[in-house]
């Protein structure tokens, strides 16, 4: 596996089907329709400059997963503090992927002088849920039947970790 910086021209289109599956099949994202070629190029830009966008290739060059971080709530108070995801195609899950991106996305964060990295989990992603507290997340509150999808209510589970920032 190698981690690398993702482009939109390169992995533009393999992070969109990434995040649609997951809008699809899964409440890692409390969305309902697919996102278009043109939301993840909006996407990209938004990141350009400030955030990474790491992804985690196979010898073949074939994107298995990506994280990334963005500011939390746009305040200027909170300009320390972002929110990350992370995600891992269906056919990758569970060989350390996930792992290996967030250690990686910790160290940027922390290289880059922030001070409190935030994780938005839906409550019943136990395996999320593990990792992060495996890499030292604590969880900070969850807050209740705030979303609703696949006909059930969803707890939304916020975790964080403190930086190196003082």
């Amino acid at each position: 596996m190698q981690l690398d910086f993702c482009q939109f021209d390169r992995d533009g289109e393999a992070i969109r089907a990434i995040f649609n599956h997951a809008i699809a099949h899964t409440t890692a994202l409390y969305e309902y329709q697919p996102r278009d070629t043109a939301r993840i190029q909006d996407w990209f830009a938004q990141k350009a400059g400030k955030y990474p966008v790491l992804g985690a290739f196979d010898e073949n060059g074939t994107l298995m997963g990506f994280a990334s971080y963005g500011p939390f709530r746009g305040f200027p108070a909170n300009l320390y503090s972002v929110e990350h995801s992370v995600y891992v195609h269906p056919e990758h899950r569970g060989k350390g992927i996930a792992d290996s991106l967030m250690r990686a996305l910790i160290k940027a964060a922390t290289e880059q002088g922030l001070h409190m990295m935030v994780g938005a989990i839906d409550a019943d992603n136990g395996a999320s849920i593990a990792l992060h507290q495996k890499l030292g997340f604590e969880h900070s509150g969850t807050l209740k039947e705030v979303g609703f999808k696949f006909d059930r209510w969803l707890d939304l589970a916020f975790y964080q970790l403190k930086l190196g920032r003082k």
